[in-house]
């Protein structure tokens, strides 16, 4: 039997979603990025805004978060991905208590969503905690891959975390993250694709 729309179809459903990178130079300096929305885990006052940044991966322009905040998250409300990858470069810049840059996934609202970060503080890279270089003031790069329950998580294109957890299923928004006082530019926002589990 030829079924030549059925063969499409299946053909089409087994491609990986083309990434989309967001490099936010076509925002206004001040403002949240459109189509973002931002807020805070817990309490706190965030601050996330375009700023220009010479040193930027793809200049002029980043996302920096300078107020403060218990988890303080921006996410891409029109974005609704179960499986893929997200990945940015961030570069830590200070904070007393933390200095880190985390992306979100499988965002359903400000307190049900995955979080994978990096803290210059502490050296270490989380999703659980694992030993990892994080110089403040030079950018990095955080990716993670998500694909049913299996997470991986690369700072700097290297995999420090592989593990399974199913804590959080189904489609949701992708964004970046922050904790504490940590002041944190972002770059180079990438989401979709498919995972290289």
């Amino acid at each position: 039997m030829n079924t030549p729309g059925l063969t499409t179809l299946l053909v089409a459903a087994a491609l990986p979603v083309a990434a989309e990178t967001i490099t936010f130079d076509k925002d206004p300096a001040g403002a949240l990025p459109a189509g973002w929305v931002a807020g805070v885990t817990g309490r706190g006052a965030p601050k996330w805004f375009i700023e220009t940044d010479s040193t930027a991966p793809s200049a002029p322009n980043v996302l920096k978060q300078s107020g403060s905040g218990a988890f303080p998250w921006c996410v891409k409300k029109d974005v609704s991905l179960t499986d893929g990858a997200v990945e940015v470069k961030f570069k830590p810049i200070s904070g007393k208590e933390d200095a880190a840059g985390g992306l979100v996934w499988r965002w359903k609202d400000g307190d049900n969503y995955y979080v994978a970060r990096a803290n210059a503080l502490e050296d270490n890279v989380s999703l659980k905690y694992v030993n990892a270089p994080v110089a403040k003031n030079q950018w990095h790069s955080l990716r993670v891959e998500f694909s049913g329950k299996r997470i991986k998580v690369a700072l700097d294109g290297k995999v420090y975390i592989d593990l399974d957890d199913d804590h959080i299923v189904g489609p949701g928004s992708v964004g970046v993250w922050t904790k504490a006082d940590s002041v944190t530019s972002f770059d180079d926002f990438s989401y979709g694709g498919a995972a290289r589990l």
